[in-house]
């Protein structure tokens, strides 16, 4: 893999690998104050992913830092690999004040922890809001606007209701009949931003059953408008999958891996009326705890190569 040097204050992580090309790659800046937003996005824009910037934390919130988060088209309020890829270069770097840290988003507080350290660097944990899984609006219109912008037919769905999930972003969860539709979705981007904006959602993210016994699903991440057409891997989307499928009974709350399209997931999902509390030491917010584990996440600026992460997560049955 080539080095990458856009911006000499950027790192660029790649996070949740499943194989040497996998993962989502995330531009970081750890020194990120005093940067204007027109930088912040201009970063973003150079980079074509999302990007994480670290900055010092409001007055007044008893946090120990605070991260910002762009892609191409608009700041976002949260994205998860980002925060993932962040911590996890922090700690590489000698920054972080503990195991455990608070960190402030737009979209509110977010905990933190270093779970084990490997070889390969640390194992991150973060929290996400328990989530909530509602029913598209207009649902006979919505459904028949997805399948035209997905460009398939009633037949190649799965017999569950398409819903817009969510746990720090709607996301529109798509039941595909198996993963060969899944696999040769075509979509139609330039519709893409319309229809996500009439249903409520930031994204459709269609998904499919890999291994029914083994609580394995496939998944891919179609933005609203990000600026880019597809998501490698996310968190974010994935957290909020593994609402859906509870709802739906079609997981069980019991440890499950998942396996994902360019990323690997390990879930863990733990019922308590559809929020998932994981015992963490330091961790007594009241949130789904997602870890994530990055055993060999890759600064690929550095010219270092990886062949396989795993994210670990708890309330989380996913594909990313």
């Amino acid at each position: 893999m080539e080095t990458m040097h856009l911006d000499s204050r950027v790192r660029l992580v790649s996070v949740f690998v499943a194989g040497p090309r996998g993962g989502n790659s995330a531009p970081i800046v750890i020194d990120a104050a005093g940067m204007s937003d027109a930088e912040m996005q201009e970063i973003a824009r150079a980079y074509g992913h999302e990007s994480g910037f670290v900055l010092p934390p409001p007055s007044g919130t008893d946090c120990d830092f605070a991260f910002r988060f762009w892609v191409p088209n608009h700041e976002m309020p949260m994205c998860g690999h980002a925060t993932v890829g962040a911590v996890w270069l922090l700690d590489q770097v000698g920054r972080l004040p503990g195991d455990t840290l608070a960190i402030w988003t737009r979209s509110g507080r977010v905990e933190a922890r270093i779970r084990a350290r490997t070889d390969q660097g640390a194992a991150v944990e973060i929290s996400q809001p328990a989530g909530t899984v509602e029913p598209l609006p207009d649902a006979e219109k919505s459904r028949t606007d997805i399948l035209d912008v997905l460009g398939i037919r009633p037949g190649d769905l799965a017999p569950f209701p398409i819903q817009n999930a969510r746990t720090s972003r709607v996301k529109t969860l798509v039941p595909l009949a198996d993963v060969a539709v899944l696999d040769g979705l075509q979509p139609d981007f330039g519709e893409m931003e319309h229809l996500c904006t009439r249903i409520g959602s930031t994204g459709l993210y269609p998904y499919a059953v890999s291994d029914s016994d083994g609580q394995v699903f496939d998944a891919r991440q179609f933005p609203r408008s990000s600026g880019y057409p597809e998501d490698a891997a996310t968190g974010i989307a994935a957290s909020a999958l593994s609402f859906g499928l509870l709802s739906n009974g079609m997981v069980a709350a019991a440890t499950s891996p998942t396996s994902g399209r360019a990323s690997l997931v390990d879930a863990a999902l733990a019922a308590f009326n559809l929020a998932a509390i994981v015992p963490a030491a330091g961790l007594k917010s009241p949130l789904v705890e997602t870890s994530f584990v990055p055993k060999h996440s890759t600064l690929i600026d550095e010219a270092l190569l990886t062949d396989l992460a795993a994210q670990k997560i708890a309330a989380l049955i996913g594909r990313g």
